[in-house]
């Protein structure tokens, strides 16, 4: 075979550090859309970024020419050192170190779209470490919850 062919969609979920609410306006939409640029970047088309005030979601493809572990790696650092250098206020912002990358089948985009979209009225009855519990209970992962949070 000569062609290598790809298409991994996948769902990352990464929190501020000890859950900060730091994403808020004015500034919650542009580092949503600078993440979402970031992806393009480094050829991982982006579907969706959104979230909430203290973590993200991104929904992209990943590129067959990076490593998912290195994609967010630059991802977080390089948002990072963006929000710190555009907003004063937020010199004390960093990411949680950890994340989750989840594999999502073409047939649930649309749901996986839905669900980003509506992260404000979704964390009017969850916080983010329930949903995130939620997630790893979903896909089965073994976990210590003390270690999630670290």
């Amino acid at each position: 075979m000569g062609q290598s062919l790809v298409k991994n969609y996948v769902h990352i979920i990464f929190s501020t550090e000890h859950r900060q609410p730091f994403i808020k306006p004015p500034f919650d939409n542009e580092l949503h859309r600078y993440l979402g640029g970031l992806c393009n970047k480094f050829e991982c088309p982006v579907l969706i970024v959104g979230g909430h005030i203290d973590h993200i979601h991104i929904l992209c493809m990943l590129s067959k020419k990076v490593a998912l572990m290195s994609f967010i790696q630059k991802i977080k650092s390089n948002s990072s050192k963006w929000i710190k250098s555009k907003y004063k206020s937020l010199d004390n912002f960093y990411w949680q170190d950890g994340y989750g990358a989840f594999s999502v089948s073409p047939d649930e985009i649309k749901d996986t779209i839905d669900y980003i979209k509506n992260q404000k009225q979704h964390h009017s009855k969850m916080n983010f470490k329930q949903e995130y519990i939620t997630f790893l209970k979903k896909y089965k992962l073994i976990y210590k919850e003390p270690y999630v949070w670290e």
